[in-house]
């Protein structure tokens, strides 16, 4: 009786056996520890282990509750016929009563094997926190088993409190678990951009020199500088993705474009407060339109799409390592006159492989392609052999990229990256690939 026991069928779970996997006596098992033993074996496993596991219990005077095993069949069953979806399995895991919310404000639980050590002390502390609820009946599992969406809401509100609630040694939960996140995503970020520098500088080798047009360069950044001193677009655009003042920008003209070039890529400016707005006006340099960015949309009367500078903001954030290497990519080994329209640069990022291109190792194919990408961002790791280079019609949305492009090729052809058909010329193919190269660098 101390262990699963192995039948023709497969293995059968006991009370006994779960009563180990919690390291708790029968008498003292939750909902969540037979769940989660449960999830351990194979859903048919158990279905064949629930009247077992529920005589178990109730010889030992726990007998749970009829929802409970309800749910538990219903869930099993939909797992057996591959019709259970992981929210699915995680709703019915947190409706024990004891099993955290995957997200509770801007936290995200990792899943149990990738969780760091400091997830794995807050996320035993909040299971003991509603353990402690549980027995107080603050927490109903019925209702949670049931659907109830005030019950939902009010357990998502007890974790937050308690995360949002210094502990004895005052550490804040959920302060101390996103600054642990921010510090791992910019760590993955800087290994991403480690990966796709060195990506580029592969295909800068492999195209050779390439001349800086020096009057090119000049009458270029005079021309920006014009529209600098004037007040809106383009200028105001480029001088607030830069995140600098005008006076700050560089008076050099290499330095001036490439410091300009380098922010479309990676802007480091924010859409105007209201403080600055107000600064705009009494200075008399911006136009009403200049004035809208940042405004909030939910004022009576506001409009209901954002302003343009958040709009390209956004867009161009939305741009990834993937996206910004296959561009490079095709527009360094094409050379000036290379199209660069925001659909040319949508469909290099559609058929870029770097396995051809440049040569990386790649790995996996089978999952959606844009979202391991995104998910990855070339974090160090492998990809699978053709999965970055070989989308679907489905997996691609060639529209919304070339969309999220328009904002890019915009200021290209301020900055004379891009002549008026589109098509790169001499100072975009020095300039560009430098940009990148600060992109990834800074």
């Amino acid at each position: 009786m101390g262990r699963e026991r192995r039948t023709l069928r497969g293995v059968e779970l006991h009370a006994d056996r779960v009563a180990e996997i919690a390291h708790r006596p029968v008498a003292d098992l939750r909902r969540r520890d037979v769940a989660i033993a449960l999830l351990s074996v194979p859903a048919e496993d158990a279905l064949t282990s629930l009247p077992v596991i529920r005589r178990g219990l109730l010889a030992a005077g726990n007998p749970l509750s009829a929802p409970f095993w309800q749910s538990a069949e219903a869930i099993l069953h939909k797992i057996s016929e591959h019709d259970a979806t992981f929210g699915d399995v995680h709703g019915w895991l947190e409706a024990t009563g004891t099993e955290p919310t995957g997200i509770i404000g801007l936290h995200v639980w990792e899943e149990p094997s990738a969780r760091s050590p400091l997830q794995e002390e807050m996320h035993a502390r909040l299971v003991s926190h509603l353990e402690e609820r549980l027995a107080a009946r603050e927490i109903d599992p019925d209702r949670l088993a049931s659907g109830d969406k005030v019950a939902r809401q009010e357990y998502l509100a007890l974790q937050e409190r308690w995360m949002t609630t210094p502990l004895p040694d005052g550490r804040v939960p959920m302060t101390v678990l996103l600054d642990e996140q921010d510090e791992a995503f910019l760590a993955d970020w800087a290994a991403a951009d480690a990966e796709a520098r060195n990506a580029l500088q592969s295909v800068l080798d492999r195209v050779g020199r390439r001349p800086l047009p020096a009057a090119d360069l000049r009458s270029a950044a005079a021309r920006l500088r014009a529209d600098i001193a004037r007040p809106g677009w383009p200028g105001q655009m480029l001088v607030s993705f830069s995140g600098r003042t005008a006076d700050a920008l560089p008076d050099d003209d290499a330095e001036l474009w490439l410091t300009l070039a380098t922010s479309v890529a990676s802007p480091q400016g924010d859409p105007l407060s209201e403080e600055d707005r107000e600064f705009a006006r009494a200075m008399e340099w911006a136009e009403d339109e200049d004035l809208k960015f940042g405004d909030d949309l939910d004022e009576p009367g506001a409009d209901s799409e954002p302003d343009e500078l958040s709009a390209a903001i956004t867009a161009v954030c939305a741009l990834d390592h993937f996206d910004w290497l296959a561009v490079m990519s095709a527009l360094v080994t094409g050379g000036p006159g290379t199209p660069a329209s925001a659909a040319d640069l949508a469909r290099y990022v559609r058929d870029f492989d770097p396995n051809e291109v440049i040569g990386l190792k790649v790995a996996g194919a089978g999952d959606d392609v844009r979202d391991e990408v995104e998910d990855t961002e070339f974090g160090g790791q492998d990809f699978a052999d053709g999965a970055l280079g070989d989308y679907e019609d489905d997996d691609f949305d060639e529209l919304s990229i070339e969309g999220l492009f328009l904002h890019v090729t915009a200021m290209w052809s301020v900055l004379g990256a891009i002549d008026e058909d589109d098509r790169l010329t001499p100072l975009g193919w020095w300039g560009l690939p430098e940009a990148m190269r600060r992109a990834w660098t800074e």
